[in-house]
């Protein structure tokens, strides 16, 4: 059977008609008994408009209208030709096995997820290793924690082991909260089963008979497929008492997160799920040791747990092969921002950032000048251009002043301003802030006041050395993750693009037109047709005049909103 991709971007009429139009098609034709035609969320490539992927083969045509339909199956179907105009072309360096099965199965049916070698990873483990072989292979493939700290799997998997207990959890953190971020949501709606398989292997290495997975309310798609893959496992003998007839007891609930960033860390995860107000704890004693209830409890993130059914069917060693010599395996990203083709991506750990952005990513948008890139979300750091061709894997990033983080990854051009940037992640921790510690409640406060005061042109010099020294207070003495790291984005930018703080303090400009507070707006009187519309928009009356006077702007009073140029139909207002 071969089948036929079409991308879904949603609810679309124009998707919906290719896909109806390739059925009919296929019918008059005589070939629908060869040919699957599925809608997919994701297919592992982005173009423009319908994106329609034919395997095997792995042809891909974008900008899909009505009238190509019937050129597809003519000229690449009957006669296995591409169809130049159409085909997307670019340098594919992806690698898929967190999303081995999204797009190509149906996730709300455990048949097809049996049918590409799924629950094969847990039958291998019941049947022939006992949980110290299974640690052994996750020590060979040297997989890392994908939830941001790169903790190694095995190594969080043989503490809680280690500790004898009644009764032990396994917790699937599915509170993804960083902006632009969609990696473990496109997995939980797209393989749900993937990460059920996975939380079973930890359950059985560790002596875990129950696991949580913690979805935040905001995914309700992820939830009804999530809790559909559980009752169907349920049917097939996957969960519940006596798993394939080894004597193994492993069930699974859902829990929903209400949002709160600062849950995504264990411990407030931990206190959210027993019905506490969602606060960090101070660490040791660490979850898997003593988690939930005072149990030992493994915790670890959707596409950690993706990866684990793969890694016991095919071998430790197989996936080891993959990435780079101190990070294996493959990550998956969320690239947004002013790149040509956002999308979600999965990638060798190794590649280059240059590679992310230019082979995959298609380049930048509008034939702008590309400026930097953020990654690891609003915990994560800025990467000037001049450093795009460092290796992507924890360390390298670390170097950087940056962070792996979950997986989200932003592309900036030239029109962005590091200033923006730094407030915008800066005020999302602010408000995220769980404020039990003084240094993160507190240091981050005074952080946003001092960026705020730059980007309206009323600091000084002397507050740079304020900004380093807050962000090293709160690296070093907050409590949890997020007051650690929130004062990344501030540091890395001043560390590559300081000239950007200098301009703002000392010329009082910001190049890339950004911060409002710098603005000076002059009307230009040999432009201005004295219609008074910019004096009627004002807000706060800063426009006197009359039309036989003219009129000009009040710099004492003006707030530099922009209503006045913005209205303005003879390009009177200067800016």
């Amino acid at each position: 059977m071969k089948i036929i991709l079409i991308k879904d971007t949603g609810p679309t009429e124009k998707t919906k008609i290719i896909y109806d139009l390739f059925n009919a098609l296929l019918r008059d034709a005589g070939m629908h008994a060869d040919y699957q035609v599925v809608r997919a969320a994701d297919i592992g490539i982005y173009g423009k408009g319908v994106v329609v992927k034919i395997f095997p083969g792995d042809i891909v045509y974008q900008n899909v209208q009505e009238d190509d339909v019937n050129n597809i199956i003519d000229t690449t179907l009957k006669q296995n030709k591409p169809i130049k105009d159409l085909r997307l072309d670019f340098q594919n360096k992806q690698i898929r096995i967190v999303l081995r099965n999204c797009g190509v199965i149906d996730p709300e049916k455990i048949d097809d997820y049996i049918g590409q070698d799924g629950y094969q990873g847990i039958k291998k483990v019941l049947q022939k290793f006992d949980p110290e072989k299974v640690i052994d292979e996750m020590k060979t493939s040297g997989l890392r924690g994908r939830g941001g700290g790169g903790f190694p799997t095995w190594m969080k998997w043989n503490f809680a082991r280690g500790v004898e207990m009644d009764q032990k959890y396994i917790i699937c953190n599915a509170d993804e909260g960083d902006p632009g971020a969609y990696m473990d949501r496109s997995v939980l709606e797209g393989d749900p089963h993937s990460v059920l398989e996975g939380m079973m292997i930890a359950g059985y290495t560790v002596g875990a008979s129950k696991g949580y997975l913690y979805i935040r309310a905001e995914y309700p798609l992820a939830i009804e497929r999530c809790q559909k893959a559980i009752d169907q496992a349920r049917v097939y003998g996957f969960l519940g008492e006596n798993i394939l007839g080894c004597g193994f007891n492993f069930d699974l609930d859902i829990r929903l997160g209400a949002g709160a960033f600062v849950c995504g860390e264990e411990t407030a995860l931990i206190a959210s799920i027993e019905g506490k107000r969602g606060c960090p704890q101070p660490r040791p004693p660490y979850p898997s040791i003593k988690g939930l209830w005072g149990k030992p409890t493994v915790i670890n993130n959707v596409e950690t747990l993706a990866n684990v059914p793969v890694i016991l069917h095919k071998g430790g060693a197989w996936f080891s092969k993959i990435g780079s010599e101190t990070s294996k395996g493959t990550k998956v990203f969320a690239l947004t921002g002013k790149v040509q083709n956002s999308s979600l991506i999965e990638v060798p750990m190794g590649i280059t950032l240059r590679e992310i952005v230019f082979d995959i990513g298609g380049g930048v948008l509008d034939n702008k000048k590309i400026k930097a890139i953020q990654t690891g979300g609003p915990s994560g750091g800025v990467v000037p251009e001049d450093l795009f061709d460092t290796p992507v894997d924890y360390e390298n990033l670390l170097k950087l002043g940056s962070i792996m983080g979950s997986g989200g990854m932003i592309v900036m051009d030239e029109d962005d301003c590091m200033i923006d940037i730094s407030k915008f992640y800066l005020g999302f921790c602010v408000e995220e802030s769980c404020g039990k510690c003084a240094p993160c409640r507190i240091g981050g406060t005074q952080l946003l006041n001092i960026l705020t005061d730059i980007s309206e042109g009323k600091a000084t010099m002397s507050d740079l050395d304020r900004l380093t020294k807050i962000s090293s207070a709160m690296q070093k003495a907050s409590l949890c993750g997020l007051g650690q790291s929130a004062a990344n984005p501030v540091l890395s930018t001043l560390k590559f693009f300081k000239k950007e703080y200098h301009g703002h303090i000392v010329e009082k400009t910001c190049q890339a037109g950004k911060c409002s507070g710098l603005f000076k707006y002059e009307i230009i009187q040999k432009k201005c047709k004295r219609c008074g519309l910019c004096q009627r928009n004002c807000p706060v009356g800063a426009i006197p005049g009359d039309k036989d006077k003219g009129y000009l702007i009040e710099q004492e009073k003006c707030i530099r909103c922009g209503r006045c140029f913005d209205v303005c139909k003879f390009e009177a207002v200067a800016r």
